[in-house]
């Protein structure tokens, strides 16, 4: 595996196993967002500390893809404020999101299936490309140097998720859980600060979430990159995450530690379905 000293992804990059949390890097302020009468998320309140992992769990149509989806800029929600690093917005377009440093994955891949891995990973570099689009296309000066830069970085994100086979296959031939990776490269050719993971082991057999649990925990040790996260699996929760909070229906139920939140009975009781 590449050497974080080698990959240099950021500057709050840090040494293996020296991970450690910081401030709130991320605010959510009473957050309300309905869809006509359909309320999806109701006065949600929590942050982000810097370097955790955060998990947002709850039963299907909690609420938590809306959740993310705000923060990213991709719904405005009717009621609340986000704050990052000190500077609080009513809404934030998708744009601004990804210049200010929130990368992001979907639950749903949206990848270029006809596009090599290499090319798609770059295209996740487009933010900081700096030439304009003729002198790309013609290849001259300027434009060359920082184009075989961009690629030397993509190439970094390739061996680091071991996917160094497969860099010039088109991404629509790769099996599910290599293409899951390759999103993720993609998110992290951003050089995100916060990384928002919509189900990133949705769908993957045992060995692949194995694999994804330890990239994902790799970059947020190693890279110092904050990483909120929602998942179905609690065992893959419970072992990864610094905290969590979990919504029901919108709002939020519980808050805190994994040992917190498994012990939580509001919580015990909607996933078993018991009250709502």
């Amino acid at each position: 595996m590449t050497t974080t000293q080698e990959i240099n992804m950021s500057e709050a990059a840090l040494a293996p196993g020296a991970k450690k949390i910081g401030d709130v890097i991320l605010d959510v302020k009473n957050i309300s967002l309905s869809f006509g009468g359909v309320k999806a998320l109701t006065d949600i309140s929590f942050d982000v500390r810097e370097h955790e992992v955060r998990a947002i769990i709850g039963p299907n149509g909690a609420g938590k893809s809306s959740m993310l989806n705000c923060i990213n800029g991709v719904y405005t929600p009717q009621q609340g404020a986000i704050t990052f690093r000190g500077k609080t917005f009513n809404h934030m377009d998708s744009h601004q999101v990804a210049v200010m440093g929130i990368g992001r994955t979907f639950q749903n891949l949206a990848l270029f299936k006809g596009m090599s891995v290499i090319d798609n990973i770059m295209t996740g570099r487009n933010l900081k490309i700096k030439s304009n689009l003729l002198m790309q296309a013609l290849r001259i000066g300027p434009a060359q140097r920082e184009e075989e830069m961009h690629r030397e970085k993509v190439e970094l994100i390739i061996d680091f998720l071991e996917i160094q086979a497969y860099r010039k296959t088109p991404v629509g031939q790769l099996p599910y859980g290599l293409q899951k990776r390759v999103d993720l490269g993609r998110a992290l050719a951003m050089e995100p600060q916060v990384l928002l993971l919509d189900e990133p082991m949705a769908g993957m057999n045992v060995e692949e979430k194995q694999d994804m649990c330890r990239f994902v925990l790799d970059v947020n040790e190693e890279f110092g990159t904050t990483v909120v996260l929602i998942e179905h699996d609690m065992g893959v929760v419970m072992d990864i995450s610094d905290r969590v909070v979990v919504l029901d229906y919108g709002k939020k139920i519980g808050d805190g530690t994994p040992d917190e939140v498994r012990n939580n009975e509001e919580v015990i009781s909607a996933y078993l379905g018991t009250e709502h």
